[in-house]
Order: C-alpha cells, then sequence, then structure tokens
C-alpha cells in the first residue's frame, strides 16, 4: 500500500484490474467474498461515495480539480476564463459532470479528458492514510454487509484515492462513471443506480444505505428506495431542506444512523 513515502503514484495502467476482483484478499468472480451470505435475504449492501466523501473537504481536492477542468474547457474549447467557468458549472449542473456535457455537446474523447485532469491531480501530495477512516470500515459487520464504492469518477481515480488512503482491503467492489463507454451514465441518473444495484449483486433496494456528499446523488439514492445520508461538513452550506434519510456532518455518524450496519460490541 502507498503510504506517501517513495516514487510518486503518477501513471495507472488498468489492463489488469477487474471490477469484480478490487481486493487482493477478495475474489468475488470466484464466489469467495470474505464471508458474505452469498444472495441471503438479510445481506446488505452499503454504497459509498469516494471524493470528498473519503477525504475532506479541506483537502481542497474539489478547487484543485476545478481549476483543471476550467483549463480544459479553455484550452480545448477556446473560450476565455469566465466563459469556461460558466460552462463548466452548467454542465455540472445540468448532468452531474463536467465531461458529459463534453461529449454529448463538443464530442471530446472521455479518456483524454480524464488523463489531463483526474489522473494529473497531485493527489500523492495531499491524501494520507486516514486510521481513524480505517478502524470505521473495519467496525462494519462483513458477514451482513457487502462494501461497496460508488462514484462518477473513472476507475484509475477512484483506485488511486482508495490506494493513497490504505483502504484497497475494506471494499468488495466498486462502482464507476466508465470514460471508456458509448454512453457515459452517472449519477444522479436512475441508470447509474440500476449499474451500481448488478455490479454490486444487490437486488433490494430496502436493504442497500448510502453515503455521499452530493446532495442531489443523496436525494437520488432515498427515490431510488436506498437508506441514504447526505454528508455535510461543517465548512459546507447545508440545502434549506434536507434530501436524504439522514444529513450527516461526518462519517463517524454513521454508527448512529445505520447501528445495523456495525459489529455488537
Amino acid at each position: 500500500m502507498h503510504d506517501g513515502s517513495g516514487p510518486k503514484d503518477a501513471t495507472f495502467q488498468i489492463d489488469d484490474f477487474d471490477v469484480t476482483t478490487w481486493s487482493p484478499s477478495l475474489n468475488m468472480a470466484n464466489g469467495t467474498n470474505g464471508g458474505l451470505h452469498n444472495g441471503a435475504a438479510d445481506q446488505k449492501t452499503f454504497f459509498i461515495d469516494i471524493d470528498n466523501c473519503l477525504y475532506p473537504k479541506s483537502y481542497r481536492i474539489h478547487d484543485m480539480m476545478g481549476q483543471l477542468i476550467d483549463d480544459y474547457f479553455q484550452n480545448n474549447l477556446s473560450l476565455s476564463k469566465e466563459e469556461a467557468f460558466e460552462l463548466h458549472q452548467r454542465y455540472y449542473k445540468d448532468y452531474g459532470l463536467a465531461i458529459e456535457g463534453l461529449v454529448r455537446h463538443h464530442k471530446v474523447d472521455p479518456l483524454e479528458y480524464n488523463e489531463k485532469v483526474d489522473d494529473a491531480l497531485p493527489l500523492d501530495d495531499v491524501i494520507k492514510p486516514n486510521p481513524k477512516l480505517r478502524r470505521l470500515l473495519e467496525d462494519i459487520d462483513r458477514s451482513q454487509v457487502k462494501l461497496w464504492l460508488f462514484t462518477n469518477a473513472y476507475i484509475t481515480h477512484g483506485r488511486r484515492v482508495v490506494r493513497l488512503l490504505d483502504l484497497e482491503d475494506c471494499f468488495d467492489g466498486i462502482t464507476y462513471c466508465d470514460y471508456g463507454a458509448e454512453k457515459l451514465i452517472c449519477k444522479p441518473r436512475q441508470e447509474m443506480y440500476d449499474k451500481a444495484m448488478q455490479e454490486a449483486g444487490a437486488t433490494d433496494p430496502a436493504q442497500c444505505y448510502f453515503v455521499d456528499d452530493s446532495a442531489l446523488n443523496a436525494e437520488a439514492g432515498k427515490a431510488y428506495g436506498w437508506k441514504s445520508a447526505h454528508l455535510v461538513e461543517p465548512v459546507s452550506t447545508s440545502p434549506d431542506k434536507p434530501v436524504a434519510d439522514h444529513q450527516i456532518q461526518s462519517l463517524e455518524e454513521l454508527r448512529n444512523i445505520f447501528p445495523e450496519l456495525f459489529e455488537r460490541s
């Protein structure tokens, strides 16, 4: 695992990475899943967002990414700084991802965009392992709960963040926005939640839990039938009214709002 020392994690190859074999300790494709009940009616699935969720907004990764996105808009669409910012924000609001607007209206190559934006972020300088977060995840009852990452990022970025946090062995799999697909699907569209259910092997929305820092995504999760938590850190602005079943300020509050997910001491 990367602990912040040694060579920096700059280039990522995904040819040998399979969503069904996320962790070195798991091989779900072969039917072994660390003790989870295969298809049991009482099995729960906990979907967890990555960016600004597994790490705090104080890392300002969102700001760094926003600048890279604006730069991409300027350089590739020949826009002014102000025009690039405005169009970036409009696409994010309309589609949930700036890249979807770029693909729809400007025929941009999503993988080339990902290389110049997400994969260009200096994450190694910012993200470090978080022992408190690891304890939280390790306290979840894995005999009853499948932990599944659910992100609008591409697989290279999601995998990179989780590796830098030293949490790869804590999750059973990941559902991500496939920038290589003919059609981009991302949160908060219902198809993305369908995709997550299918890939995680979940069949009953009522047995699914979700936490996300995006109000749109948390609200969509609740509408889908998941037990949804909206993460709003103290530095963030709360929505005018709650959008999910719960609104929390830190992931530690998951212990109180979803006690059924954790091992009883």
